[in-house]
């Protein structure tokens, strides 16, 4: 995982951990390793900050550098 992604988009936002925690209803100890790399962040979380940065989840990743997310499913 692209761990300075998580950092450089919650910093473009001027976001710090503690902001970002809270929405993932985490601590922000938790969050800095997800940030560090120590721990791998869960999947819930994971498209949980996709839907609040308005980004995919492969972006997130470092698999694109397209931040535009994918259109909603008709399903």
């Amino acid at each position: 995982m692209n761990i300075d992604r998580l950092k450089e988009i919650r910093q473009d936002r001027d976001l710090q951990q503690k902001d970002i925690a809270k929405i993932l209803k985490t601590s922000q100890v938790q969050y800095s390793r997800y940030e560090r790399g120590i721990r791998t962040i869960p999947i819930d979380k994971l498209a949980l900050l996709a839907k609040y940065y308005d980004v995919s989840v492969d972006y997130l990743l470092g698999l694109t550098n397209e931040r535009k997310p994918y259109p909603k499913s008709k399903v």
